[in-house]
């Protein structure tokens, strides 16, 4: 029964009458027919009508299915090489659901880049104040490092690091940037500031002038 049949006809048998014009449909279909085993190489034509046949099993089997119509899927089975700091900053909000465990146990941590998840921060990380006053703290950017994500939780799990200060300002927004990307902006130990020139103004010789390239 699974027979797809594709037929181009003009007006010109129209001249001989109806009854040869359904003599020559027959005959198409006899030489068109196609048994069971031919049917996968004629569902691979693009462009073939929906017929009834579609609607079932064979028309919703991929592998009958052009490669053109086919999505690409994969699942990812090992971690190589954690490329992000795990470093965010953001705000800090108490949970959604005020009934629930968790609530009494953690604290909803929003990172300002969209593609960190968010993350479940222990209460005892956040101010002493945090629970009876949420409101001072919702302008107030904050470091968090994720150190979880567990496969059956919607969020990952961290720990709050620093309050960097007032969202806005120069300072937190800076080092809050500076710290995602790990980028070390401590102070240069001592060890490293004696093998700087001690004799001030200092002033590169001609001799290395003259031995140099000059890019400023």
């Amino acid at each position: 029964p699974d027979v797809i049949i594709e037929a181009q006809f003009d007006d010109n048998g129209a001249e001989h009458g109806q009854d040869h014009l359904q003599d020559t449909l027959c005959d198409d279909i006899k030489k068109l027919s196609l048994d069971t085993g031919e049917m996968g190489k004629a569902v691979g034509i693009i462009g073939v009508q929906r017929t009834k046949q579609d609607d079932g099993p064979k028309g919703n089997d991929p592998r009958f299915l052009p490669d053109e119509l086919l999505q690409r899927t994969a699942k990812v089975v090992y971690i190589l090489e954690k490329k992000h700091s795990r470093v965010a900053t953001g705000f800090i909000k108490l949970m959604a659901e005020r009934n629930s465990e968790l609530f009494k146990r953690c604290a909803m941590f929003s990172p300002v880049d969209h593609r960190v998840p968010r993350v479940c921060v222990p209460l005892a990380d956040c101010p002493p104040d945090f629970i009876t006053r949420p409101e001072g703290y919702s302008q107030n950017l904050f470091i968090c490092r994720i150190v979880d994500w567990k496969e059956d939780s919607n969020f990952a799990t961290g720990q709050l690091c620093k309050s960097l200060g007032q969202a806005g300002e120069i300072e937190p927004e800076t080092e809050g940037i500076l710290r995602e990307y790990g980028v070390d902006f401590s102070d240069f130990s001592h060890e490293a500031l004696e093998c700087l020139p001690q004799n001030l103004p200092w002033v590169i010789s001609p001799n290395e002038l003259a031995k140099r390239r000059d890019l400023r």
